[in-house]
């Protein structure tokens, strides 16, 4: 039996959630990516195909570790906090193939409480 590559997975997954998630200037995109020490955060603006505001446990001064979901949460309130100070109120997730689960779920749920509507 052929071994599964995991990340291949993930990447079949997250093209075919693509096909239907897009942002736009009125709904921009809330992309999430993690690594095993990291969790990054953009609102994207699909139609112009530029990055808005962006979060990241990987930032210059930022203290908290990405690799929990006590980072995640961090990172999915800082987030909203950027996108608000851009006037975004609401935007579309993308969790990016990964399962809405744990540290992804983390960040959605912060961003929810700190203002972000989807």
């Amino acid at each position: 039996m052929p071994r599964v590559d995991k990340n291949e997975a993930r990447l079949r997954v997250h093209r075919r959630i693509r096909r239907r998630v897009a942002g736009d200037a009125e709904r921009p995109r809330l992309a999430v990516y993690r690594s095993l020490a990291h969790i990054y955060a953009q609102v994207i603006d699909d139609r112009s195909g530029r990055t808005i505001v962006s979060a990241s446990s990987n930032d210059k001064g930022a203290s908290m570790n990405g690799g929990n979901v006590a980072g995640a949460k961090e990172i999915g309130r800082l987030v909203a906090e950027r996108a608000k100070e851009k006037g975004i109120t609401k935007v579309v997730f993308d969790r990016g193939g990964y399962l809405y689960h744990g540290r992804i779920k983390a960040l959605a749920d912060a961003a929810r409480e700190a203002g972000l509507e989807f």
